[in-house]
């Protein structure tokens, strides 16, 4: 099945996509603040780790990625499903990232950091925000 938008309009849409500073990343980073977690974002310590995460936590060596439901195929959820235009495109770059996911994390777990990967639909209801802070909790234990 092909687009249902000119080129035009697809890359209208897909220039607002953004890579940082999203709302569930904010989110997510408003909460360890909450939690009195210090942490650095988009610096060059970021950029020099395996993925560049979204969030470090140097003190307790740990990463959070936010991860985007649709774009990291986020198994068993709602929030993920294959386009119907262009179908074989987004199952091969959805895979792909899956596998550089994949990659990064094995990287940064031979590095000696502990990975934590939100979920963004995990960011939408309360018990689930409460439950991912009591998992901050007790994954990001003093050092």
């Amino acid at each position: 099945m092909a687009d249902n938008l000119t080129p035009g309009e697809r890359s209208e849409i897909m220039s607002r996509v953004r890579g940082r500073d999203t709302r569930p990343e904010l989110l997510v980073r408003s909460m360890l603040h909450r939690m009195g977690y210090r942490f650095t974002v988009h610096g060059p310590k970021n950029r020099s780790l395996p993925g560049r995460p979204d969030i470090v936590l140097p003190k307790h060596r740990a990463v959070v990625f936010v991860h985007g439901c649709f774009w990291h195929a986020h198994p068993n959820c709602p929030d993920h499903r294959i386009p119907k235009s262009r179908v074989d495109f987004w199952k091969a770059k959805i895979e792909g990232n899956r596998a550089r996911d994949e990659r990064n994390e094995a990287a940064l777990h031979e590095l000696g950091w502990n990975v934590i990967v939100v979920w963004t639909c995990r960011l939408k209801s309360n018990a689930s925000r409460t439950s991912l802070e009591n998992e901050f909790a007790q994954t990001l234990q003093p050092r």
